[in-house]
């Protein structure tokens, strides 16, 4: 949309109008999240998610046009939060392993989107499920920053130098899938966070 001029000046949306665009979407997104880790993706409807943060489902539809895209929205939001306890990227592979532990850790303090994620994950092998796409991408990227983390400790001769960093990291992944539903089932009998502690350090031969 282009801005209107009055002389010099010209007078566009007001920067403080953005802001509030944002917040809104990110209370979206939030709210669904909830909504969806309570009652799962398919039960969980958009006119529950406005209702949450006090607004119409049409008003909500003006962020999101429908619920694929607000359940897209939604999964990489999650993944934004993960992100802030595991730096990937980062050039610290023991930082990034310890990472991963924190990240079961703070798992275990929301049970409603661990059992979300395990849900969807499962029916979005489907092909026509509307995360399909997501899931595939998600363990693509996971799979190639992991094994890239464990080649950084193999350049720094922390493990040895035919340590299997392609097996490590779909290992890796599984296992915390792994935990994660088995902590779901019975939560007072796993501890995902030590668990995964105790299989890195053993991975690298060495306490993490």
């Amino acid at each position: 949309m282009t801005s209107v001029k009055t002389g010099n000046k010209p007078q566009g949306k007001p920067r403080g109008a953005y802001a509030k665009t944002g917040m809104k979407r990110v209370a979206i997104l939030d709210a669904a999240l909830a909504v969806f880790a309570n009652g799962g993706y398919r039960a969980g409807s958009l006119r529950e998610v406005a209702a949450q943060v006090g607004m119409s489902e049409a008003g909500l539809l003006h962020h999101f046009p429908n619920k694929s895209a607000l359940l897209a929205a939604v999964l990489s939001h999650r993944d934004d939060l993960s992100a802030t306890l595991v730096p990937m990227d980062g050039d610290d592979p023991i930082e990034t392993l310890r990472g991963l532990v924190a990240l079961a850790r703070y798992n275990a303090s929301v049970p409603g989107v661990v059992a979300l994620y395990c849900t969807l994950s499962a029916e979005a092998t489907s092909p026509d499920h509307p995360a399909h796409d997501y899931f595939v991408e998600r363990y693509e990227g996971t799979r190639g920053r992991l094994e890239r983390t464990f080649g950084l400790l193999v350049s720094a001769g922390r493990v040895r130098a035919d340590f299997p960093t392609t097996s490590a990291a779909f290992m890796t992944l599984a296992l915390m899938d792994g935990l994660q539903v088995q902590w779901l089932l019975a939560p007072e009998s796993v501890d995902m966070a030590d668990e995964l502690h105790a299989f890195l350090s053993g991975l690298l031969g060495t306490e993490l």
